[in-house]
């Protein structure tokens, strides 16, 4: 048995765009072990950016259009159920709130956040073949105003870039695990059917 974890969701110091654009498909297996995670089919071509301490995924990088051609409203999701969990405490207690008033009032915090912003739709072009999508491709907000804390620790796991997301992970970790998240049958389960 797998012994449990006090902090299972560690930022790596090496992430970067360079990383996660390199990052191979992921395996049947991969898919299976997301599609558990998410508790529905992983939709969209996707690579694996970012493991916990059990190996299973808790970030990945998904193709800017889904298989039939719809844009995809992210790069990076999050699939971790653990910092899922920790995400959702945050924003039920308004902790995007508290992002947003320092976007308002911390010049620093927010041309960082602009930045990070720009680089993550040049990275969202790039993959894309240099095609700009419809709608907009910044993720879980704007450069002004953050919506989803969730998509923003995606982003900061698979890159090492941005101030939201890595303040997120601040005030996220530690994230307790009791072992893995998804068991042999689960993956079994999930590869007869994805």
């Amino acid at each position: 048995m797998t012994p449990p974890s006090d902090d299972a969701v560690v930022p790596d110091p090496d992430a970067s765009y360079e990383r996660a654009a390199a990052a191979s498909p992921v395996t049947d297996r991969d898919r299976a072990v997301v599609s558990a995670q998410l508790g529905r089919p992983a939709r969209g071509e996707s690579a694996v950016v970012h493991r916990c301490v059990f190996g299973l995924p808790t970030s990945v990088r998904v193709a800017p259009r889904l298989d039939d051609g719809t844009p995809f409203p992210t790069v990076f999701w999050q699939t971790c159920p653990a910092l899922r969990s920790q995400i959702g405490r945050l924003e039920a207690a308004h902790e995007m709130v508290a992002v947003n008033d320092r976007l308002d009032t911390d010049a620093d915090f927010q041309a960082g956040h602009a930045a990070a912003t720009e680089r993550y739709v040049a990275f969202r072009d790039d993959l894309a073949g240099g095609e700009k999508l419809p709608g907009d491709p910044r993720a879980g907000g704007n450069e002004r105003y953050v919506k989803c804390l969730h998509v923003h620790a995606a982003h900061f796991l698979a890159t090492n870039d941005g101030p939201v997301g890595e303040l997120t992970m601040q005030l996220a970790r530690p994230v307790p695990c009791s072992g893995p998240c998804v068991s042999e049958e689960d993956v079994e389960t999930w590869s007869a059917r994805v």
